[in-house]
């Protein structure tokens, strides 16, 4: 049996997604899983020996409908009995046209069914505390009424090899081995999705005040000014407990890294998912126009805890699209205040830590 899975767009997503794969191989030890992702977020899945091969999304299938064509039609040469399509957008639809399989399984979405053997309806609503980004890719398994338990964990696969250069890398910055590491996911992938610097700031000196932790800052080197503003707000106190330039060369490097902290903390977006994928606690600030109930797996009120600003302001989200909200975010953020955040920080840590 050959068994391709689609999941396209970012590493969260991809990270997310692999879980269909993991159940797959449970499922069918000896089927041939293979997995259609972009080109950038293969880091996520080395040595995950859950999938055969990747299929890349490359850059010029973005750029060009022929391109995406001719991928389709060198996916049908490999004449996949199942087709997972986990992305549902119009370029998955034009390969999954052209694909050939016999069963073809996506969400169920007005005007493209014909597309697709089985239609999965795409809840609205979480039915439990996994969320409903993992809630919905489950759901993707339902029409080959497997008969193996469902694991709904996406994981991460770390090398000795990298243990141990996170490891020695930890060693030459001097980390006080005798404290707990956490993680800050600095900076979202855009503004718009990035919680206020003065305000990041504040919740970083608030952990150092309270706790007697390591602080590590994520970010890539190209964002090295952003990350140094907040570094800069932060208290001479707390910058001694920062280890500004501990940080990873490429995104191998910082799962290796994140694999030694002990907790995550910061703004929604692949660190954090790539965090919990390591079983790192985590505690998020969602950007106001993302929907919490999607992204907020695994909330347990204990190990993952998150925060949105229509937790503690309804009334603002009322009457108010997607579209809005988004481009309200900055306004929205700046009425998400440090302490609206710090009374459930502090819980979240008193329980991990104390």
């Amino acid at each position: 049996m050959k068994i391709l899975v689609i999941q396209q767009k970012m590493i969260g997503d991809v990270l997310i997604s692999s879980l269909i794969c993991s159940n797959l191989r449970t499922a069918f030890p000896d089927a041939q899983i293979d997995y259609l992702v972009n080109d950038n977020t293969t880091p996520v899945l080395e040595g995950n020996p859950n999938i055969d091969n990747l299929v890349l999304f490359e850059k010029k299938h973005q750029e060009s409908i022929i391109e995406v064509i001719k991928l389709g039609l060198q996916i049908r040469k490999q004449k996949y009995d199942i087709v997972i399509d986990a992305y549902s957008k119009l370029q998955s639809w034009i390969m999954v046209l052209l694909c050939g399989s016999k069963k073809r399984i996506s969400y169920k979405k007005f005007g493209r069914t014909f597309l697709y053997t089985d239609n999965v309806e795409m809840a609205e609503n979480p039915e439990s505390k996994l969320g409903l980004a993992i809630e919905r890719r489950i759901s993707l398994l339902k029409p080959l009424h497997l008969k193996t338990p469902i694991d709904p964990i996406p994981k991460l696969y770390v090398s000795d090899d990298e243990k141990k250069m996170a490891q020695d890398l930890f060693t030459k910055h001097n980390v006080k081995s005798d404290r707990k590491t956490i993680m800050i996911s600095l900076l979202g992938s855009d503004k718009s999705k990035t919680y206020p610097s003065v305000y990041m700031a504040k919740l970083v000196d608030f952990i150092e005040q309270n706790y007697n932790l390591n602080i590590l800052f994520n970010y890539f080197p190209k964002q090295i000014d952003d990350a140094k503003t907040i570094y800069d707000l932060c208290s001479e106190t707390t910058k001694e407990k920062i280890y500004f330039d501990l940080l990873g060369s490429d995104l191998r490097s910082f799962i290796a890294i994140m694999n030694e902290c002990d907790i995550i903390f910061g703004n929604d977006g692949g660190a954090i998912n790539m965090a919990k994928a390591l079983g790192k606690p985590s505690f998020i600030i969602f950007s106001p126009y993302i929907e919490k109930k999607i992204w907020a797996t695994f909330e347990d009120g204990k190990n993952h805890v998150s925060v949105h600003l229509s937790d503690f302001e309804p009334t603002l989200f009322e009457n108010k699209s997607y579209a809005d909200l988004q481009q309200e975010s900055k306004v929205l953020y700046d009425k998400f205040v440090p302490e609206l955040i710090q009374p459930k920080l502090k819980k979240f840590l008193d329980d991990l830590i104390n």
